[in-house]
């Protein structure tokens, strides 16, 4: 007895295949069967997120049998650990660490730029490595020692698999150490000695009125 295999998709109860015919104008959606096999393959090539849903397996038996799948289609997702703006005292170590989520397998490589060129792990310069720990989430670390004002600018992780994110590293020669101070709004203005004035006096102004306020 000759069965017809068909594929059905839920969210607009499109039929999309019938034996090895195919019923949509999408050409990511194929139906593959092997002569002599009893396997009937729906395949969707470069899946996106709106694939995501219930597909339907249909045989042409009396009463008709089903089989229900749920596709789940995600997407890698890239994450550079920390703020987008990072202040390092100069001399001290920059430590970045990249995370992809959500990836069906690990990323073949990841790659670390700095300002749109790819970080040499051997220049001259020294200092810099990276550590890749590859899994169900993937982690790259940079580390680069004795940071200069020349280690400034935009770092970008790029893994294979998933988009690129970046973090801008600001390298202080000790001259703004108030930018350097987690929690203090001030460090985003302190481009002058007047801007980094009017900070520290803002500051000793909301102190002295505490003074104040518990002398009361």
């Amino acid at each position: 007895m000759l069965l017809q295999v068909s594929w059905v998709r839920h969210r607009d109860i499109h039929l999309l295949t019938v034996g090895r015919y195919t019923y949509t104008s999408d050409q990511r959606f194929k139906a593959i069967h092997h002569p002599h096999s009893e396997d009937w393959i729906l395949q969707i090539k470069y899946p996106q997120h709106r694939d995501s849903g219930i597909y339907e397996c249909q045989i042409s038996t009396t009463p008709h049998m089903s089989h229900f799948i749920h596709l789940n289609v995600i997407e890698p997702s890239t994450e550079i650990i920390g703020s987008p703006d990072l202040y390092i005292e100069s001399g001290s170590t920059i430590n970045l660490t990249c995370v992809i989520h959500d990836s069906p397998e690990p990323p073949a490589f990841i790659f670390w730029n700095h300002n749109n060129a790819i970080i040499s792990y051997d220049s001259p310069r020294g200092g810099v490595s990276v550590i890749t720990e590859k899994g169900e989430t993937s982690t790259s670390f940079l580390l680069i020692q004795n940071a200069k004002p020349s280690d400034s600018g935009q770092y970008q992780c790029n893994p294979s698999n998933a988009k690129s994110r970046s973090v801008t590293v600001h390298v202080l020669n000790g001259e703004f150490p108030a930018a350097m101070q987690r929690g203090v709004p001030c460090h985003q203005i302190a481009s002058s000695r007047h801007y980094l004035f009017i900070c520290i006096s803002v500051l000793l102004s909301t102190f002295s009125f505490l003074k104040i306020f518990i002398s009361v």
